[in-house]
C-alpha cells in the first residue's frame, strides 16, 4: 500500500507549502522567497535546495548551479550533513542531466556517504538512485540493474508511492533496451498506475512516455502518440521543460518508426532547439541524431550524414551513452550498405521498427 507522493527536496516550511505537483515557477518564487527570509543557515540551506530543483527543472541551468553550491555552503555552516547531502544530490543530479556523467558520479557518490554520516535516510535513498539512474544512461545495466531492484524493494518497503515510480520505470527502461518489451510495458504500465493512485503527475507523465515508446515500438502509432499528448499536458501545467523536451523528441521517435519521416524531422527540430535553450547537451545529441535519420530517410545527401553521425559519435562517446553509441553504429552501418550498387532501400515503417535513442528522466 503507498502513500501519497511526497517532495523531500521541499524542507522545513516550504514543505507544507509546496507539493508533488506544485508548478516549477511557483516553487521558484516561494523558495526563493524563503531563501530570502531565511534566519538560519539551515533555512537558507533547505530554500537553496528547492530554487535549485526549480531552475534545473526549467532549464535555467546556470542558476541552478549556483543555487545548489549556495546551498550547500550552507548546509556546511549549519554543520548538516544532511543538508549538505541533499545539495550535492541536486548538483549531481544536474551535471547528469548536462551530460557530465562523471562529475554526476563524484558528487552523487559524495552524497550518498554524507547521507549516511548524517543519518538521512531519504536523502541517502535518492543518492543512490542517483547513482543508479546515471550508470543506466550510460547502459551498464550489468552494474546497475541490483541497485534499481534494491531502491524499489526499500519504497515498497515505506510505502512511497514517487520513488517506488521511479525505480520501476527505471527497470522498465533497462527490459526496453534490452528487447523485452512484454516486461517493460508491464512494469511501466503499473509505475503509472502507482502514480496516479499516489497524486504523482510528474511520474505518472514520465511512465505514459515509456508506455507510449513500446506501444510505437508495437506498430500503436496513434495510441502511442495520444499517451504522449496527455503527458505532455502534465509538463507543460508544471513547467516541466526538461520533461517536455524529452516528450517531443520521443514523439519525434514514434513518428519515425511510423515513417512519417517528415513530421518526425519537424518534431525533433522543436525538441533540439528546447535542449539548445536550456543547454542539455544529452538531449541536444539524442534530438541532432534523431534529426539525422530522418532528413537521411528524406533523402538527404549521404555523405553530409555520414559525417553528422562521425560528430554524434564522439559526442555519445564523451558523454558516454553507449546505448546511443550502439544506434549511430548501426545506423551508419545500414546507410552504407544501402548505398551500396544493387542493393535495395530497406522497409521502415511500423511492421520494422527502429531502436529509438531513448532518454532517462530529468
Amino acid at each position: 500500500m503507498y502513500g501519497k507522493a511526497f517532495a523531500p527536496e521541499y524542507q522545513g516550511e516550504l514543505g507544507a507549502a509546496l507539493g508533488v505537483n506544485s508548478s516549477y515557477e511557483e516553487v521558484l518564487a516561494t523558495a526563493s522567497r524563503a531563501r530570502a527570509e531565511a534566519g538560519t543557515a539551515l533555512e537558507r540551506a533547505r530554500a537553496g535546495l528547492a530554487v535549485a530543483e526549480a531552475n534545473r527543472r526549467l532549464g535555467r541551468v546556470a542558476a541552478a548551479g549556483d543555487a545548489w553550491r549556495d546551498s550547500y555552503r550552507s548546509g556546511r555552516s549549519a554543520g548538516d550533513a544532511g543538508a549538505m547531502a541533499w545539495a550535492l544530490w541536486s548538483g549531481g543530479t544536474l551535471a547528469r542531466q548536462c551530460g557530465t556523467l562523471p562529475l554526476a558520479r563524484r558528487l552523487l557518490t559524495h552524497a550518498v556517504a554524507l547521507a549516511d554520516h548524517g543519518g538521512d535516510r531519504l536523502a541517502h535513498g535518492y543518492a543512490l538512485a542517483g547513482l543508479a539512474e546515471t550508470g543506466r544512461i550510460q547502459g551498464d545495466y550489468a552494474a546497475v540493474a541490483e541497485l534499481h531492484e534494491q531502491l524499489l524493494a526499500q519504497a515498497r518497503e515505506h510505502g512511497e508511492a514517487r520513488h517506488t515510480v521511479w525505480a520501476m520505470s527505471g527497470i522498465a527502461q533497462m527490459h526496453r533496451n534490452t528487447g523485452e518489451y512484454d516486461k517493460a510495458l508491464e512494469l511501466f504500465e503499473e509505475s503509472a498506475r502507482i502514480a496516479e493512485e499516489g497524486d504523482d503527475a510528474r511520474g505518472r507523465a514520465w511512465s505514459l512516455r515509456g508506455i507510449a515508446d513500446v506501444l510505437s515500438v508495437r506498430g500503436e502509432t496513434e495510441r502511442a502518440l495520444a499517451l504522449l499528448s496527455e503527458a505532455e499536458a502534465v509538463c507543460r501545467r508544471m513547467d516541466l521543460a526538461s520533461a517536455l523536451a524529452y516528450n517531443h523528441k520521443m514523439r519525434g521517435n514514434v513518428l519515425y518508426r511510423a515513417g512519417r519521416y517528415a513530421e518526425a524531422r519537424d518534431t525533433y527540430t522543436l525538441s533540439l532547439g528546447e535542449f539548445r535553450a536550456m543547454e542539455e547537451p544529452r538531449g541536444e545529441a539524442l534530438s541532432r541524431l534523431g534529426l539525422a535519420k530522418s532528413r537521411a530517410r528524406l533523402g538527404h545527401d549521404l555523405d553530409e550524414t555520414l559525417a553528422e553521425l562521425a560528430v554524434l559519435e564522439k559526442e555519445f562517446a564523451r558523454i558516454g551513452l553507449r546505448h546511443a553509441g550502439a544506434m549511430v553504429s548501426a545506423f551508419r552501418t545500414e546507410l552504407t550498405a544501402r548505398s551500396a550498387p544493387g542493393t535495395p532501400a530497406p522497409r521502415c515503417d511500423a511492421t520494422t521498427p527502429r531502436s529509438p535513442a531513448v532518454p532517462a528522466r530529468s
